[in-house]
């Protein structure tokens, strides 16, 4: 079976610096994975060269088997392929609702149909059943700099979604996140993936929380793969406690 995401032997240096050191893995729909590592470890880069942000040095990415390496982000993401980021990426003088019609806009449609189409592009009823299902239609009005912290966080994941993104990368969506709040954005994660099929990649610091969403996790460490297995197997890998937990 061919995998949805497949990145072979990336490679990626900054100057002298080896950032990224010959990574391959797969991910299959309806998987999700993390990718866990210390400060420095290269997660970041590895994202930014799947994702097209940095073109890799060497090595490539496909999806669904096609070739994407060095593709521009808006070009992924007519392919399905999405991302949040660590910091988010909301426009805070909009509102949630506006929001989400604005990232599906940047998915959808030409500039001409933008400029004379429905004033909210036709993605109103998609953006509605966004809020509805991370559970913010209370807040749909709402300025989006107004909202709490992890309430901006779960908007930032819905606009993930509102192209109907196949595959989303998030990059530590726990980041910030108060413990009652991280709860729903863990169950609203678990929930789109059990009912979309959706498949996630993510990088996260919380430990607590990735191993409770992802169901195999993926160790860098100085830019390399030094373990992946079960959330179980990675916590009890004695190269992992040594390079990462610390205990």
């Amino acid at each position: 079976m061919t995998a949805l995401l497949e990145v072979r032997d990336i490679e990626k240096a900054f100057g002298g610096v080896q950032a990224v050191r010959g990574v391959s893995f797969d991910v299959h729909e309806g998987e999700i994975l993390g990718v866990i590592g210390p400060n420095g470890s290269g997660k970041s880069t590895l994202f930014n060269c799947i994702l097209g942000q940095l073109l890799p040095g060497k090595g490539q990415v496909r999806v669904d088997g096609r070739d994407v390496t060095g593709l521009r982000p808006s070009q992924l993401n007519r392919l399905g392929v999405s991302r949040t980021f660590q910091l988010l990426q909301v426009f805070p003088q909009l509102t949630a609702r506006e929001n989400l019609i604005l990232a599906g806009q940047e998915h959808r449609g030409s500039r001409l149909s933008r400029l004379f189409g429905a004033r909210d592009a036709g993605l109103g009823t998609e953006a509605d059943r966004m809020l509805a299902f991370f559970r913010l239609t209370a807040l749909s009005g709402e300025k989006a700099g107004s909202l709490s912290y992890g309430q901006q966080k779960l908007l930032d994941a819905a606009m993930a979604f509102m192209a109907g993104s196949r595959l989303v990368l998030l990059d530590e969506p726990a980041g910030g996140v108060n413990p009652t709040m991280l709860g729903d954005l863990r169950e609203r994660l678990e929930a789109v993936n059990r009912e979309t099929r959706a498949t996630f990649v993510v990088i996260e610091h919380n430990m607590e929380f990735v191993m409770a969403l992802c169901s195999r996790l993926i160790v860098l460490a100085e830019g390399r793969i030094i373990a992946q297995g079960t959330p179980e197997q990675v916590r009890n890998d004695p190269v992992v406690i040594e390079a990462y937990l610390g205990h």
